[in-house]
């Protein structure tokens, strides 16, 4: 690959860690949208999925740090999201899914969620916010859990705007939630593509990758758990929603 190719792809890596992390996702969806449009687009999709989640695993590490330490993770939240979802996500990483039906269904509920949030007024203060019972988390873990696996996420982009449209958690701790969230389901995907005997990491292309998602995510994070307002986190998570569908979308028409 030319200089000047790989550059491109480097900096549009950086700036998807950097909308995404601001609001604690990792960016698979971003990464795969990237990747799909350049040459490593011709590549068998578990190899995509797997370097997602890679870049995901630093993303929302760095993201967690930032939002933990600034006192928005509420580890009653997010345990029982996380507890349903290793399992599925497992099994989703193990499996080989294909279909553009799949595409179409998913770029739907993204945009329903985005639009949904935007519909939204105002979110709850944080004494306001209601903790989930564990028997209505569990089944939207586990669901999240399996998408996550099949698509090659971190499941962040369903688990935000449900806890917000839920009143169960304000922006910035959804945001904490998501990242925790992400980076387990990403390491369980990980996990069932290694048992299923589909784990191929080409170290020498995701080391680069790898340094501009670092760069992406630190101060996108950074700036989304220290400086940005509950209500700009809202706004960036709508964005992030309307990105990820759009690039499904244009992917059914290219491929």
């Amino acid at each position: 690959m030319v200089a000047g190719a790989e550059f491109l792809i480097l900096l549009a890596l950086f700036f998807v860690a950097l909308l995404y992390s601001s609001v604690g996702h990792g960016g698979a969806s971003g990464y795969l949208a990237v990747l799909s449009l350049t040459v490593y687009g011709e590549y068998d999709s578990g190899w995509l999925k797997q370097h997602a989640w890679c870049l995901n695993l630093v993303v929302a590490a760095i993201a967690f740090y930032h939002y933990r330490k600034a006192g928005f993770h509420v580890p009653k939240l997010t345990l029982p999201f996380i507890y349903a979802s290793v399992p599925f996500a497992i099994i989703g990483g193990y499996m080989r899914i294909d279909g553009e039906f799949y595409d179409v269904l998913l770029s739907i509920t993204l945009i329903w969620a985005a639009y949904r949030l935007f519909q939204t007024k105002e979110y709850l203060s944080e004494e306001a916010v209601t903790t989930p019972e564990v028997f209505r988390a569990l089944p939207i873990g586990g669901g999240i859990g399996l998408m996550s696996g099949v698509i090659g996420v971190g499941g962040g982009i369903f688990l935000s705007p449900i806890l917000l449209l839920k009143g169960w958690a304000t922006p910035k701790s959804a945001a904490a939630t998501a990242s925790l969230f992400i980076w387990v389901n990403s390491m369980a995907g990980l996990v069932g593509s290694g048992l299923s005997g589909q784990l191929e990491i080409d170290f020498a292309v995701i080391l680069p990758f790898v340094l501009a998602v670092l760069l992406g995510g630190f101060l996108g994070s950074k700036y989304g758990s220290q400086i940005a307002p509950q209500s700009g986190i809202r706004y960036l998570l709508i964005t992030v929603l309307l990105i990820a569908s759009i690039k499904r979308i244009l992917a059914l028409h290219l491929f």
